[in-house]
């Protein structure tokens, strides 16, 4: 087995893990970047995308750091790309956390695995995630098998068991708190998943909720409250309406159930009162991003309020 399951309970990964990632000496960057180590949180947005395939936004992704310590959330596709373009280390990161298992949020997973191993990785990498994240990276694991025997028993001598990640499940709770940093997967709703997650991020320095896909949630709302950074997803509430595609007529119910509209979501910030609303996973619909900031302020959100960009960073 290339994983390692756990009990399907909160899960509090503790201060092993950050050795244990210590220990693979992930500080390897793309060359011609700069690799910021301070103790100041950081956080950069990877991926803001949706499954659209634009050219100028990667899939879900986004990286949170602290001195030398990379922490990733979800792996949307061309992520390892967006992470060489940040400056961050190619050859592994602290953990990575997934929201859930959708593809458009997890196409980046087997890349985030193998590429890390290929660029330099020894040692396992930790992945956090709901129930199924473990069957998820075993099938990974053995569609790439060949290509792992050949790296390793050929001609480029490719590190033994580099590609090894571990993986926990989580039902929500606490999955990370070593060194001044806790992490918190919290339970939201979204669509027919059974587990899903938004999660807070508390450093020595700042608070940061990213909502992950989901509908309005009294609990991440609550989660919010004060925070430095609130990232979360919505949809352009003028433009719900049924698509003709497989499956487009259930499209608008779709939405209800599973997103949040730009309207929910400026009601929500209005009471959470996040210092910086930041918009991302934008359902636009072919109406114009203006438009979404348009229905958040209807909806009553009078702060600080970003569109993430690929590579932003707060």
């Amino acid at each position: 087995m290339t994983t390692t399951r756990a009990s399907l309970l909160g899960i509090t990964i503790v201060a092993a893990l950050t050795l244990l990632s210590a220990a693979s000496g992930a500080q390897r960057v793309f060359p011609g970047t700069a690799r910021d180590t301070s103790n100041v949180t950081r956080l950069i947005i990877l991926g803001s995308g949706t499954p659209v395939p634009d050219p100028e936004r990667a899939g879900p992704a986004y990286a949170v750091t602290y001195g030398t310590r990379v922490f990733l959330f979800d792996a949307g596709a061309g992520v390892m790309r967006r992470v060489a373009a940040a400056g961050l280390p190619i050859d592994g990161m602290t953990a990575v956390f997934l929201t859930h298992l959708h593809s458009d949020h997890t196409l980046g997973l087997p890349d985030v695995i193998h590429t890390t191993w290929v660029m330099g990785r020894a040692a396992p990498m930790p992945i956090i995630g709901p129930p199924g994240t473990a069957a998820m990276v075993d099938h990974l694991q053995a569609a790439w098998a060949e290509d792992i025997a050949i790296r390793t028993e050929g001609l480029e001598h490719g590190r033994p068991g580099g590609h090894r990640v571990t993986v926990r499940e989580s039902a929500g709770g606490v999955v990370y708190d070593s060194a001044g940093i806790r992490i918190r997967a919290i339970p939201v709703k979204h669509g027919s998943w059974p587990v899903a997650f938004a999660f807070r991020i508390d450093t020595p320095d700042r608070s940061i909720v990213l909502g992950g896909d989901t509908a309005p949630s009294t609990a991440l709302e609550e989660a919010s409250r004060g925070v430095d950074v609130l990232v979360h997803e919505v949809y352009d509430s003028k433009r719900v309406a049924p698509e003709r595609r497989p499956g487009g007529s259930t499209w608008p119910q779709y939405l209800r159930e599973a997103h949040t509209s730009d309207e929910e979501l400026g009601a929500l910030a209005a009471r959470a009162q996040p210092k910086q609303l930041v918009l991302s996973h934008v359902l636009r619909m072919g109406g114009p991003m203006e438009e979404v900031v348009a229905g958040v302020r209807r909806g009553g959100f009078t702060g600080t309020l970003v569109v993430a960009k690929d590579l932003d960073r707060f």
